[in-house]
């Protein structure tokens, strides 16, 4: 008997079959045409929600943007409005003076009006010092510091070298970061 001969004990091997004559126990049936319809529905469900929710999600991202770079807008545009309050009152007494000078024709003393400008300059200096715009202005003898100080000329004095004679002009600085440099003469090296 050849090998390739079927015995009777052996199912035949058709075409349709694979190559098998019967079905493999391990394959599951197909579903039920209901429960594919059912599945793509919950499919779809999920797939609607999970849309809708990263819609969603990317717009309050957008409305988030827009609204962070207003309030940059905003806080850049009126970045010195409280300075510009304290400001304010030093600019009215100013105005003061001038219509009082103008209204009295000179009549009031050189006195009066060199208090004024003090009281003015009070006022100023305290609405700088408010906003934390602060002065330099080193007494003589201090080290020369040229991230503060700006030397006009080395002059000849009876101190130490590189230190402070006179402060010509003060500077301002606010926190820590320097508007303006002192104007200063420094002492010449002996």
């Amino acid at each position: 008997m050849n090998s390739n001969e079927n015995t009777p004990n052996e199912p035949a091997v058709t075409p349709g079959n694979g190559g098998s004559a019967e079905t493999n126990p391990g394959e599951a049936n197909p579903p039920a045409p209901e429960s594919i319809e059912q599945r793509l529905a919950e499919l779809e469900a999920r797939h609607a929600s999970v849309s809708d929710a990263y819609l969603r999600a990317k717009a309050e991202a957008e409305n988030t943007r827009r609204r962070a770079e207003e309030e940059m807008s905003k806080a850049r545009k009126f970045a010195i409005e409280g300075f510009a309050e304290s400001l304010l009152p030093v600019c009215d007494s100013l105005e003061a003076a001038i219509a009082l000078k103008t209204a009295e024709h000179a009549t009031g003393s050189a006195q009066q009006m060199l208090e004024g400008v003090h009281a003015t300059l009070r006022q100023l200096l305290a609405a700088l010092e408010r906003n934390k715009v602060m002065p330099i202005n080193p007494p003589a003898g201090t080290r020369f510091d040229p991230h503060q100080h700006q030397a006009i000329s080395m002059v000849p004095a009876e101190q130490e070298a590189n230190t402070v004679v006179t402060v010509l002009q003060k500077g301002y600085q606010i926190a820590e970061r320097v508007l303006r440099p002192a104007l200063v003469t420094v002492a010449a090296p002996k």
